[in-house]
C-alpha cells in the first residue's frame, strides 16, 4: 500500500511529507487602506518628518499676525502713531532713565577695601563721631564696586579709595557724607 498519489514516487509511511506541501493554495489578499491612529504621537512624528512645511506654515501665520496688528496703510501710520487695539485706560508714565556715574569714595578702613573686588555689591555707611553722640546712616544700598585702585601710601592711615557705580543723586549724597563723616562699607 502506497501513500503517494498516482504518478509520483512512492513515499514510505515512516517519513512525513515535506513542510508546506500540506498547506492550502494561496489566494490574493485584498487591498486595505492604511490604518491611521488618531493621537498626538502620530501627529508629532508626522510634523517632525515635514519640518519644512511646518516652518513655512509658522512663518505664514506670523506674517498674517504682523499684518493684522500693523497700521492699515502708510498714510494712516504717519498721522496716527497710536497702536491699534484696545484703548489704554491710564496712560503709562514714562520714567526718566537713571543716569549712573562712577564715584570715587574714600573708605576709612583700608583693610576692608582690600577685601573688595570689581563687581561686588556693597552698602556705604556714613558714621558721625559716635563718641560725641553722632549717628550712623546708610548712604547707598547695593551699589556695585567698579574698581579698587592700588593704594599709593599705606602709611598715611587715611583709609583707601574705591570706585563705585551709583546713580547721580546717590553720588551727591556720598560726596556730602564723606566731607562730614567717616565712610564704611558692608558687603551684600
Amino acid at each position: 500500500m502506497s501513500l503517494s498519489p498516482p504518478g509520483s514516487p512512492p513515499i514510505s509511511p515512516s517519513f512525513p511529507r515535506p513542510l508546506g506541501t500540506d498547506a492550502p493554495a494561496t489566494c490574493e489578499v485584498p487591498h486595505f487602506a492604511p490604518v491611521q491612529v488618531r493621537g498626538g504621537w502620530y501627529q508629532l512624528r508626522r510634523l517632525l518628518r515635514h519640518r519644512r512645511r511646518a516652518a513655512a506654515a509658522g512663518l505664514a501665520v506670523t506674517a498674517v499676525a504682523l499684518i493684522t496688528a500693523g497700521p492699515r496703510d502708510l498714510a494712516e501710520a504717519r498721522h496716527d502713531e497710536r497702536p491699534r487695539g484696545h484703548p489704554v485706560a491710564d496712560p503709562v508714565r514714562q520714567r526718566r532713565a537713571v543716569e549712573w556715574v562712577s564715584a570715587p569714595v574714600r573708605i576709612a578702613d583700608a583693610g576692608t577695601v582690600r577685601l573688595l573686588r570689581s563687581g561686588d555689591r556693597v552698602d556705604v555707611i556714613a558714621a558721625q563721631d559716635t563718641a560725641a553722640g553722632g549717628d550712623a546712616e546708610v548712604v547707598a544700598r547695593g551699589v556695585r564696586v567698579t574698581k579698587v585702585p592700588e593704594p599709593i601710601d599705606e602709611a598715611g592711615g587715611s583709609g583707601a579709595l574705591v570706585v563705585l557705580s551709583v546713580p547721580r543723586a546717590t553720588a551727591a549724597r556720598l560726596a556730602g557724607a564723606s566731607a562730614t563723616a567717616r565712610l564704611a562699607v558692608t558687603m551684600c
